[in-house]
């Protein structure tokens, strides 16, 4: 939760348009719209963070920093901030005490299920004053809302994108009792800008896995999309080893065998872990040391998953699996295919594009072996970046080149943006209002115009605008989840991930 009056979060032009909007409006109504897709193969967004946006913003912050706070304390440090930098009174005295005074923010969010792929150019999102004399309210929380959900969105995304991967090549190569939702695990830890942002991406890809590295994703999943990782499947962590550890004992053995054994037999005699394998040589690890000791792995109440940390991690987890094969053996599947014995598995983690995902249970199922056999771990890097395939230039010299394109996400991955289309005036007469700017070439910042309705259709969702505030009230699928400062309706952890997932998690 911010640390100051919400009020002041947020563009500095935002606190200047209270007295520019006409006089006399009464209503307001705004859309939050992905107006576009930048990404070729994707034409719907996950809504998700809406139910965490508003009890972290709209009432923790609001509650704990303007309606309880003094109204001089509010008013002077509005003031100290606007008045000392752009030399002008803002959202103003007037309106500030009269908000304080109400004691609630006279909003309503109309918005679709948390969890729902909507398509491109639909609206998800309605905020309207419920209050005639706070219009201006309305478009001062577009920018907490824009830029505290568009990452969140595009990380369970990026989960949903992975999942039907999984979902493709599971359905071919596992049996149906193995779960889907464990062969991959998020590390948005690993890079991310900030704490806030890693546990939002995190939780966010955890709509679609149960594994994370990520600690604080599980405590913002529970004090905001009801569950309780002591009782639901929340997510996961794992233990695992890492470098320090490796080398510090290197250090002091002079072998890395005596670790290996120690971690078997003394440490985790009865749990799985992962053990980073690559500090010195990974292959001599696994085809010299780890035949070594094969009786006590196989002696161990657990599993034990080798992981690489360098080199091509495509080559490295499939021949990774292949040598297990040869050294432990394993069983064949009801659908015919390898499965490791279940001492060990084969890990790389933090490093799997979508791309790298695809190429190793493509290799692991040409050879025979279903894709459970791995664990794989997608890091920063792809809940910030798409990378594409690699294309390849003919040269001159009959050789050719090869390169790979990114494409970052940033909030215009989606168009993402708030914009007001209707308002009412003194006496309720409707005022449509739209934008349409003739030097737009891609046709995408045109807005809805009017009040919108957002019905179900065989592609997914469709609306109709130009409608007034009352013709918009029957058969919307945007749904009232918070009115005048209360929650209307709250969504569950299994709630959004059933919506996400035609409730098949």
């Amino acid at each position: 939760m911010i640390q100051y009056n919400p009020l002041l979060c947020l563009d500095f032009y935002k606190t200047s348009h209270a007295d520019q909007y006409p006089e006399g409006l009464t209503k307001m109504v705004s859309y939050y719209t992905p107006r576009m897709s930048r990404l070729q193969d994707t034409e719907k967004v996950t809504l998700f963070g809406l139910q965490a946006f508003i009890q972290e913003y709209l009432i923790d912050a609001f509650n704990c920093w303007f309606f309880r706070r003094a109204t001089y304390e509010v008013i002077e440090e509005y003031n100290h901030i606007i008045g000392s930098t752009i030399d002008t009174f803002g959202i103003g005295r007037d309106r500030l005490e009269k908000l304080w005074n109400l004691g609630y923010l006279p909003l309503e969010i109309r918005a679709l299920p948390e969890g729902i792929r909507s398509n491109i150019k639909v609206p998800q999102i309605e905020i309207s004053n419920t209050h005639p004399d706070f219009v201006w309210l309305v478009n001062s929380i577009e920018t907490m809302l824009s830029c505290t959900m568009w990452h969140t969105q595009i990380s369970a995304e990026v989960g949903f994108r992975y999942r039907q991967i999984v979902n493709e090549f599971a359905e071919r190569t596992c049996d149906d009792s193995v779960v889907r939702a464990k062969l991959l695990g998020d590390f948005s830890m690993r890079g991310q800008e900030s704490v806030e942002s890693a546990t939002k991406s995190s939780a966010a890809f955890c709509l679609s896995f149960l594994n994370t590295a990520t600690v604080p994703a599980i405590i913002w999943l529970e004090q905001h999309y009801e569950c309780d990782c002591a009782k639901d499947e929340v997510a996961y962590g794992a233990i695992s080893t890492e470098h320090s550890v490796m080398c510090s004992n290197y250090a002091v053995d002079g072998d890395e065998v005596t670790h290996i054994r120690r971690l078997l037999n003394e440490v985790y005699p009865n749990q799985n872990f992962s053990m980073v394998s690559d500090s010195y040589d990974y292959w001599k690890l696994i085809n010299d040391i780890v035949p070594s000791i094969k009786k006590e792995i196989m002696q161990h109440n657990g599993c034990v998953s080798f992981r690489g940390d360098s080199g091509d991690p495509v080559e490295v987890v499939t021949k990774t699996v292949f040598k297990l094969w040869e050294i432990f053996g394993g069983t064949l599947n009801s659908k015919g295919f390898k499965v490791l014995d279940p001492h060990v598995k084969a890990i790389y983690g933090d490093s799997i594009t979508p791309q790298r995902c695809a190429m190793v249970y493509q290799i692991l199922e040409s050879s025979g072996f279903a894709i459970n056999n791995v664990a794989l771990g997608v890091g920063s890097f792809s809940m910030q970046c798409l990378q594409t395939l690699k294309e390849v230039q003919p040269n001159a010299d009959k050789t050719v080149s090869m390169w790979e394109q990114y494409a970052p996400y940033t909030r215009d991955t989606f168009g993402i943006a708030v914009k007001a289309t209707y308002a009412e005036d003194a006496s309720g007469e409707p005022i449509m209002i739209f934008k349409n700017p003739k030097t737009d070439s891609d046709c995408f910042k045109k807005s809805q115009r009017g009040c919108c309705r957002v019905y179900k259709t065989e592609e997914g969702y469709g609306y109709e605008d130009g409608l007034t505030w009352l013709e918009s009230q029957s058969e919307n699928e945007l749904i009232p989840v918070f009115v005048d400062g209360i929650f209307n309706v709250k969504y569950s952890l299994c709630d959004v991930r059933a919506n996400l997932h035609n409730s098949n998690f």
